[in-house]
């Protein structure tokens, strides 16, 4: 089983290096780090006083695998959810922040429990996974996956700025549906043909 680390360095590998799409709301990113968490945890890596694009430039991949374990693993407390939810809780919570709890609540609502979704995973929360774990253990995972895919797919929707991350140039299935299915059973994958229909509406 995968340890925490080596899922913190496949997010680096997946994230990439710098980028600044102007497209993308987190502004300068470097190995899934934006600028903005940067400021947050008042990283001045230049030791000028500021945190800029250059400090995003001198982030390591090692400093970007330590900021995931802390800030959006442990103190999140994505380790205390069942081992099965972990990796793509992880994973979504780098790409989306709370967005990733907002996910797991309303699929768990959906479930039959009465949560807040509120991006929190307080005692509430983590209970009521865990007891969906323990009723599917086989599927929680895969439950969680099409619902990140299917929030992907309701933000291009919504955002059509963001649907070149949703869908390549060629219609194919772009790098949002393709990194919230690397945690999809195969057999719960889109086709190209169901994802050319889902997107068929988009400009």
């Amino acid at each position: 089983m995968q340890t925490v680390t080596d899922i913190a360095r496949d997010i680096v590998a997946r994230e990439g290096g710098y980028v600044n799409d102007p497209d993308d709301p987190g502004g300068a990113t470097k190995y899934g780090v934006t600028i903005h968490t940067m400021r947050r945890l008042g990283l001045d890596l230049t030791g000028d006083g500021r945190v800029s694009e250059a400090d995003i430039r001198r982030l390591t991949r090692d400093k970007a695998e330590e900021i995931f374990v802390d800030h959006y693993y442990r103190r999140p407390r994505i380790a205390e959810l069942p081992e099965a939810l972990q990796p793509s809780v992880f994973d979504m919570y780098v790409n989306a922040g709370s967005n990733a709890v907002k996910i797991l609540q309303r699929l768990l609502n959906e479930m039959g429990h009465d949560l807040s979704v509120d991006g929190a995973l307080g005692a509430m929360t983590i209970a009521a996974a865990t007891r969906a774990a323990e009723a599917a253990p086989d599927l929680i995972a895969d439950a969680y996956g099409i619902a990140r895919r299917n929030y992907y797919y309701a933000l291009a929707d919504a955002r059509p700025a963001s649907r070149k991350y949703a869908r390549r140039r060629d219609g194919g299935k772009g790098g949002w549906i393709a990194r919230a299915e690397e945690f999809i059973s195969p057999r719960f994958h889109l086709s190209e043909a169901e994802h050319r229909a889902r997107t068929a509406t988009w400009a």
